[in-house]
């Protein structure tokens, strides 16, 4: 008998599971995932392998996966650092070259042909995206990260991995204000609501799942509602069904709103109120 899991987070279907999973559920052949890696700046993670399906999330250059499966131009896959499971196209994915020295800590940067802000980028990179650093170069001033086919980034965007700029993740949100709101997204060219509380404590290193039911369920500690709604502080998260936002001080919400379609701020009771209409009232409040 099968177990029922989350299919989100567990890589199964009739013809083919995660060898992990092998006595739990039922599929015609089990295999252990491939390690590969991202090699796009952003790549939309699907619920099927068709360009035209919605995007559930977003992996970003660099992030580890697990391949179970390429056929047909796409890729099977579980992202390492998550466990989010979707099909991405296999022209993003490729076998893993070690592991990544550096990540972008600011909300986007520029990828240079080399050390030289003069040069026309080639590519534009979201914060979290990790990258390998092989050399550094110095231009008029500036210092450049250099990766292994030449191509440059600027060295001040970047830190070691596992280093954090700041553990002030509300401070990390902040610096994504404006940035528009997207479905699914999941970097600094677009984000939704759980996409920005995730990417705002990894870049704070710190492990966050990746949608707001499953963030609700388990981020940090439940807080005590007795009637009426907790005191809350910079940093608390405010869950309602399939929303979520952290607040910025004691009475102000600062969330990826579908709203205003951009990351933004807004007095707490304001998107109570407004919220209410549609979803009901705040579901949850957690606290790291």
């Amino acid at each position: 008998m099968s177990e029922t899991l989350d299919r989100r987070l567990n890589a199964y279907r009739p013809d083919l599971a995660d060898a992990a999973l092998e006595g739990r559920v039922a599929a015609t052949r089990y295999v252990a995932g491939e390690p590969a890696r991202v090699r796009v700046p952003v790549a939309d993670l699907k619920a099927r392998p068709d360009a035209a399906a919605g995007t559930d999330t977003q992996l970003l250059m660099g992030e580890e996966v697990a391949v179970f499966e390429r056929a047909g131009g796409w890729c099977w896959v579980q992202a390492r650092a998550d466990g989010y499971v979707g099909y991405m196209p296999e022209s993003a994915c490729a076998q893993s070259a070690g592991k990544p020295s550096h990540r972008v800590v600011v909300p986007r940067t520029f990828l240079y042909p080399g050390p030289d802000l003069r040069f026309p980028p080639v590519a534009a990179l979201s914060a979290g995206s990790l990258v390998s650093i092989v050399d550094e170069a110095e231009t008029r001033g500036t210092l450049y990260f250099v990766l292994a086919d030449g191509s440059a980034v600027i060295g001040r965007h970047c830190l070691p991995t596992g280093q954090a700029a700041t553990m002030d993740y509300v401070a990390i949100a902040e610096g994504f204000m404006e940035t528009p709101y997207l479905w699914g997204g999941r970097s600094g060219f677009g984000i939704d609501c759980s996409g920005l509380v995730q990417l705002s404590l990894q870049l704070a290193d710190r492990e966050a799942p990746r949608d707001s039911d499953m963030q609700e369920a388990g981020l940090g500690d439940l807080l005590p509602v007795a009637g009426n709604r907790p005191a809350l502080r910079r940093g608390d998260f405010v869950f309602w069904k399939g929303h979520v936002g952290m607040m910025q001080d004691a009475a102000t919400l600062l969330h990826a709103s579908g709203y205003t379609m951009s990351v933004t701020t807004e007095p707490l009771d304001e998107a109570v109120e407004r919220i209410a209409a549609q979803y009901g009232p705040p579901s949850a409040y957690r606290r790291l």
